[in-house]
């Protein structure tokens, strides 16, 4: 079971629409997925139609599991309306973990246990993380195989970058394979010269963890996200769809 993270210490970049847009096209070449919801705004588990006030269970729930084992995880698990993605759900009460239970032993591998738990039910493993360092985010960096960081190809964006890899870094202090990296530029605008000298900047500082591509603009996935279906299901032939299948096309190449 292969396990991403799509992560930045920056809000609106694209994490949401880089999640949900993987998780459908690797869906459509006949992979099992399960999406992981780690934000307490919801926006994955409010993407795919759940009320995140009306939910049978959520993340939360599952971090004050006494035993974590494929019985007790399986209930977390929620349906899409697509078969084979699948969802485990935020809640807004995963604001509170880190000062409910952010001392406890062990808390840092929660997520980690409960996907090993899984790993006979999924090919891939899409984790939505906060764009805060903390309990939740500590989970989905350690649970994974590989980090997707999105960037939007502006000059804040950047700065936000640069406090992302430090983060990672401290990551993998002690365990320096822990996680591949690999930086997706996003919202890219080839008529701005913002988005033109961020891209540059970005392959210049970080090389090969860069994808030599970008994700353009496209209204296409509001529209998607409207019709609370994965972008390549409504408009499979957008340029923002085909970015993100060359996205993918490279990734599977690396795993």
């Amino acid at each position: 079971m292969i396990v991403w993270s799509i992560a930045n210490q920056k809000g609106g970049v694209g994490k949401t629409t880089t999640t949900i847009t993987l998780a459908g096209l690797l869906n459509q070449r006949g992979k099992r997925v399960l999406m992981v919801d780690t934000d307490p705004h919801g926006s994955l588990t409010t993407y795919l139609g759940y009320d995140s006030d009306d939910l049978p269970c959520s993340l939360f729930e599952l971090f004050q599991l006494p035993t974590i084992n494929k019985t007790t995880v399986a209930p977390f698990v929620l349906k899409s309306d697509i078969p084979g993605l699948d969802i485990i759900p935020a809640h807004m009460s995963l604001a509170t973990l880190d000062r409910v239970m952010g001392n406890r032993n062990g808390m840092g591998l929660v997520l980690k246990r409960a996907l090993k738990a899984l790993e006979a039910d999924y090919d891939y493993v899409l984790i939505d993380c906060p764009p805060i360092l903390g309990v939740m985010m500590v989970n989905a960096l350690a649970a994974s195989t590989r980090v997707l960081i999105p960037v939007q190809t502006e000059f804040l964006a950047m700065k936000g970058l640069e406090r992302m890899m430090r983060t990672l870094t401290i990551m993998q202090r002690n365990k320096p394979s822990l996680f591949d990296v690999t930086i997706i530029p996003t919202m890219y605008d080839k008529r701005t010269n913002a988005s033109l000298q961020t891209l540059m900047d970005l392959k210049n500082s970080y090389q090969d963890q860069v994808w030599a591509s970008a994700v353009p603009i496209d209204t296409k996935f509001r529209d998607a996200s409207l019709k609370r279906m994965p972008p390549s299901f409504v408009s499979p032939n957008s340029r923002g769809v085909f970015a993100y299948k060359t996205l993918l096309n490279y990734l599977e190449r690396l795993a």
